[in-house]
């Protein structure tokens, strides 16, 4: 079954002693200057410590700075935790805190009937319930009767527990995050120790702002020792999970996509340069790359997105592997030096991490619209593959898988996350790299004895790859059509059509693992075909729909393009075909387009990641309309 808090939870599980096998989900919401990524950030962390399972899921406004209190301006964090299997950030959450009346009324009909709000009544003035479109207060009328509600004035605590510091209201009031985090620590049963060290590290150079924060923090679980309210707020502690032995650590996706690039790097015997331009979700990876210059990683911060993409071609060129990274609107102004890599035929990885669209569309929601840029979007017949990544942790191996091809198939390659994937985070068991095939580039150094032909093939279609200089073996590359063999420029029809061909039938002709079935089996009377970050949310269904009897399978594709050689087939034996994307519907179309399946779409573009329910009802639908 879904774990407890990925279904409807009983009010026992915020209230209530905990079971053997559950799980709670909490959101921390207010304004973006509240501090809720930080607090967490480090509630995750504690949860990490603590062993439990977890999926987060951080939420940012997409304006850079909204007006304080507005609805626009409102920041939140959501985990998912618990002693039992997570792959969502979970559906409703079963505990609200609001820091202001902005953060309750953006959240709170999203919370579960009976759920618990924790709100700072400091906030909830004239000028704030203004801002939030709320004609009234809504602590002192009946309009919260469906949840339980403990109102503290978190304002006032918190600069009571700061006052022996001398710090000014602004700055008092800041410490506010950590008074909640506190709070939250003791609800779970958390040791305070771990996040007092972070603390005192990261106000190393200010201790008085250090003191303060840490003061916060322990009035904070003070007031849950001491002030116990009477029926909704306990304590309440959840057993670590039982996971298979090993060294783990929280990662996010951008985290595991940096990861993953140095190891690929590292396997092909490479040194890796990145040519990245800031832009919301991937701008992470570029931060994370650049403090690991001792794997032989150089980073560049170009001044606009072609300069990136078109740095990193240079490097491939000089023999080193290229890498760059973007969102959709990013990755269009790319597109023309993408097509120079695949005629140029050189290994590039290229990191689109997908958000709303399109043009600027929403900066910090997430998406799944740039699958048919990524396998169709370029000028002239251009392919080349491309990966998608399923959660924070399978982004170090497909980044890895990115690596290999590009460099074995001396071409670019696109790997697909999204903003959803970039930014949560979830327990990553630390892979041992011996156990991963090493793929190291052979450079050729000396020409055949049949003379040096920059574009000769070996048995993968894969022309050889010369570092600029070396002896023997001078050429020229560029964006004009090449003759097949030698590489000259030649414009002869019949070479264009060859060497179109060629092109194809290298990235086509690329190996890539057989489809597996996650759950079910082949021949089921339906299956749910996902890719991304729909993967939590399909395996839960379907766990579901299957606990109930139902014949319902999971197949996750990680190769979108070239697809599996098996895929077809597989498809073809089950009753029907339900493709739940973020997006209006674009892998449906690829299978319908390449196996010509009667594929269903399911489709949501809301900015915000698929819920269970949504998949399971769905589901239930799917199946009735075959019985019917």
């Amino acid at each position: 079954m879904a774990s407890a808090a990925e279904q409807d939870l009983a009010s026992s599980k915020v209230t209530g002693a905990a079971s053997p096998s559950e799980a709670v989900v909490v959101r921390f919401a207010g304004d973006s200057g509240d501090g809720m990524q930080l607090t967490g950030g480090q509630f995750t962390l504690s949860t990490a410590l603590t062993g439990n399972d977890l999926a987060t899921f951080p939420d940012f406004p997409a304006e850079i700075r909204a007006p304080q209190g507005t609805l626009f301006g409102v920041s939140a964090f959501q985990i998912n935790f618990g002693s039992d299997e997570i792959t969502t950030a979970g559906d409703a959450p079963d505990i609200l805190v609001a820091m202001n009346p902005a953060a309750l009324k953006s959240n709170v009909e999203n919370l579960r009937i009976g759920g618990l709000i924790i709100a700072d009544t400091g906030e909830f003035n004239d000028r704030n319930l203004a801002k939030a479109k709320y004609d009234r207060n809504p602590l002192e009328d009946d309009s919260l009767s469906r949840w339980q509600l403990v109102p503290i004035n978190i304002s006032q605590l918190t600069m009571e527990a700061v006052k022996p510091f001398g710090l000014g209201n602004k700055e008092a009031l800041r410490c506010k995050n950590m008074w909640t985090l506190g709070l939250a620590l003791w609800m779970f049963d958390r040791d305070r120790q771990p996040l007092i060290d972070w603390l005192k590290a990261k106000f190393a150079k200010a201790p008085t702002l250090a003191d303060a924060n840490i003061a916060a923090l322990n009035a904070g679980h003070a007031y849950g020792e001491t002030v116990e309210l009477a029926a909704p707020l306990k304590q309440h502690a959840l057993a670590p999970a039982e996971v298979a032995p090993g060294l783990y650590r929280t990662v996010t996706g951008a985290e595991a996509i940096a990861y993953g690039l140095v190891a690929g790097a590292q396997f092909a015997d490479l040194p890796m340069f990145f040519g990245g331009y800031p832009i919301t979700p991937a701008s992470a990876i570029l931060h994370y790359l650049s403090p690991l210059k001792e794997f032989g990683v150089t980073t560049f911060q170009a001044e606009d997105e072609i300069a990136a993409v078109a740095s990193a071609i240079g490097a491939s060129y000089a023999g080193q592997l290229g890498v760059t990274s973007s969102s959709g609107p990013g990755i269009a102004l790319k597109t023309e030096a993408i097509g120079l890599a695949i005629m140029t035929e050189l290994p590039l990885v290229i990191v689109n991490s997908q958000r709303g669209g399109p043009s600027t569309g929403l900066p910090t929601k997430t998406e799944q619209s740039d699958l048919y840029q990524a396998v169709y979007g370029r000028n002239g017949d251009a392919p080349l593959p491309v990966i998608a990544a399923r959660a924070p942790g399978d982004a170090f191996e497909c980044a890895i898988e990115a690596c290999r091809i590009a460099t074995q198939y001396m071409t670019p390659v696109m790997l697909l996350t999204d903003g959803y994937i970039a930014n949560a985070a979830e327990p990553w068991k630390i892979p041992d790299l011996s156990s991963f095939d090493r793929f190291p580039v052979q450079f050729m150094e000396k020409a055949p004895e049949s003379g040096f032909m920059a574009y000769a093939r070996d048995n993968k279609l894969a022309r050889p790859w010369v570092k600029p200089g070396t002896k023997g073996l001078m050429h020229r590359i560029g964006g004009i059509e090449k003759q097949q063999g030698t590489g000259n420029i030649d414009y002869n029809p019949a070479n264009h059509q060859a060497m179109t061909d060629i092109r194809r039938d290298k990235v086509a002709g690329i190996k890539v693992p057989d489809q597996i079935v996650d759950q079910g089996e082949a021949g089921d009377a339906l299956v749910i075909v996902g890719w991304g970050s729909t993967y939590g949310p399909i395996k839960q269904a379907v766990k579901r729909a299957r606990a109930a009897g139902e014949k319902v399978a999971h197949v996750h594709l990680r190769h979108i393009w070239p697809m599996p050689a098996n895929l077809g087939d597989l498809l073809r034996s089950f009753g029907a075909i339900l493709v739940p994307e973020m997006n209006t519907g674009q892998l449906k179309t690829v299978l319908r387009d390449q196996f010509l399946v009667d594929a269903r779409p399911l489709n949501k573009v809301s900015g915000q990641p698929f819920t269970i329910a949504e998949i399971a009802a769905a589901i239930d639908a799917a199946l009735s309309g075959q019985k019917g």
